[in-house]
């Protein structure tokens, strides 16, 4: 007879192989988004130099870059060049399947088969997979927010100081990732405050009853290890001191940004419904319909029934979209956010129906058939149409065509090795990921004067002014970078017809 021990954690394996399976295979088949791109390089110069330094103007939280380093090593990979779309896209997914365990851990009040449920309905999420194959920082946030409320659920109910410090090393880790951690945190705080949440069964628990000077020891205990994880990361482990005030720094730049109103990514307030809805484009249907159902009938259950657990999740839920979708800002990575909440709605509700109107074995069917369409969309949008615009999380992604750049500059190098490789371009990302490791390239965002080389890449709005400033016969091609932005390639006829001097 298999042991009990057995028998509880082999569903979660399974699920966790299930969930580790959908977010690392074939990692390098989906062309690098200019976002990932840009954090690749810079993880990449980390990697090789051993150098950081926090900006408070252009990029998020330093844990991504660092996250790179243990993979990279590894996998025997220790220079920029080296690097390759499977390692740097390791670090989000190992996050990603994380969270489906740790999601599991905060569902098991809910009972040992709705606790699976919600870790499968994550585990399968589209969204969620399809941004843990994405480096950026959202999945690592989502994961480090798990664990932080995770670590909060069991101070709560032990009292073990050990507790709060783990809880402020989550706290750490969410706020080296991304300056939105405080929001997710405030959101936790306020949804608890809503509920009104006390001790089980109106009885002191361990923090309750514990004395007043013990429990704020614990709480600056958390605050204390937060603020050391995050200055370590900030601080690039001390070689940057001045990166923890521009840790500070970044709330205005991104205030100032936002409020300018002219991201160019503003969205209507129902963007985030949408994206969990039903969408259709160019013939093709992308939809969560089935476990958004299951989620509002959560919201329902949470109302009705006085399930603590329940409660808190409805209320998060309910105040992280308000807020996102408030906000003009918004990009569909931000959806993945929503899903450990709808989750967690998702299985509460299957948890929550009378036994008599809805056994177990219906309400585990009912959990299949959602987590299967999950499963089915998760495929369509990560695999079938991985880099297609009509994918809704494929936003402004890049061509595959951006692929055949690179094997044109290696030619050019080879014909002229001393005439430079010109990109002139006012976006020209993920570009440099595609020529790290070879030299002799420049970036130009206006047209110089000197506009020649063994190869010119312009961008179509630069093309003109470029075309009248190269000497020589060139003949020309167009190539794509993303949709509705392409790229004209000037490639010189003949050596002897370039400018001589160069």
């Amino acid at each position: 007879m298999m042991p009990a021990w057995l028998s509880r954690l082999l569903p979660l394996a399974l699920l966790a192989a299930l969930a580790l399976w959908l977010r690392t295979a074939d990692l390098g088949a989906r062309p690098m988004h200019a976002d990932e791109a840009n954090q690749a390089v810079k993880a990449g110069q980390l990697l090789e130099d051993g150098r950081y330094a926090f900006d408070p103007r252009d990029h998020h939280g330093p844990l991504l870059y660092y996250t790179l380093l243990p993979v990279a090593w590894v996998r025997g990979q220790r220079t920029l060049a080296a690097l390759d779309e499977a390692t740097v896209r390791l670090v989000p997914a190992l996050a990603g399947t994380v969270s489906v365990v740790l999601l599991w851990l905060l569902a098991a009040p809910l009972g040992r088969w709705p606790a699976l449920a919600a870790a499968a309905f994550l585990a399968a999420s589209p969204p969620s997979v399809y941004y843990s194959r994405y480096f950026v920082q959202e999945t690592l946030l989502v994961t480090a927010t798990l664990g932080a409320m995770l670590c909060a659920k069991s101070w709560w109910t032990t009292g073990r100081t050990r507790w709060a410090v783990a809880l402020g090393v989550g706290l750490g880790l969410m706020q080296s990732t991304k300056e939105s951690a405080p929001l997710f945190v405030v959101g936790a705080v306020l949804a608890l405050l809503a509920i009104h949440l006390g001790p089980p069964g109106g009885k002191p628990g361990p923090v309750a009853g514990r004395s007043p000077p013990k429990v704020w020891r614990d709480v600056a205990l958390a605050l204390g290890s937060a603020l050391a994880v995050a200055a370590l990361f900030y601080s690039s482990f001390g070689a940057n001191p001045a990166g923890l005030l521009d840790a500070l720094r970044t709330y205005p730049e991104q205030a100032a940004r936002l409020g300018s109103g002219a991201t160019g990514h503003e969205k209507p307030w129902w963007y985030f419904l949408w994206l969990f809805g039903w969408q259709r484009a160019g013939g093709l249907v992308f939809q969560q319909a089935g476990f958004a159902a299951l989620a509002v009938a959560g919201l329902i259950a949470a109302i009705l029934r006085p399930n603590p657990l329940l409660r808190w999740a409805a209320a998060y839920s309910l105040l992280i979209l308000l807020v996102h979708s408030a906000v003009a800002y918004k990009t569909p990575w931000l959806a993945i956010h929503l899903v450990p909440g709808f989750a967690l709605l998702a299985a509460g509700a299957l948890a929550s129906v009378d036994r008599e109107k809805l056994p177990v074995i219906a309400a585990a069917v009912v959990a299949a058939v959602v987590s299967g369409m999950l499963l089915i969309q998760t495929w369509r949008v990560t695999r079938t149409y991985a880099a297609d615009a009509r994918n809704p999380f494929a936003y402004v992604h890049s061509s595959p065509d951006v692929r055949k750049y690179r094997a044109l500059v290696e030619a050019a190098r080879g014909r002229l090795p001393h005439e430079p490789v010109r990109v002139i371009s006012e976006e020209y990302w993920p570009l440099p990921w595609y020529f790290r490791g070879l030299d002799g390239i420049g970036y130009w965002a206006r047209v110089p004067e000197d506009c020649d080389g063994s190869l010119v890449i312009a961008s179509a709005g630069l093309a003109d002014t470029v075309r009248s400033r190269l000497h020589g016969g060139y003949d020309e091609a167009f190539l794509g970078l993303r949709p509705g932005f392409v790229c004209v390639v000037f490639t010189p006829r003949k050596p002897e017809a370039t400018r001589n001097g160069l």
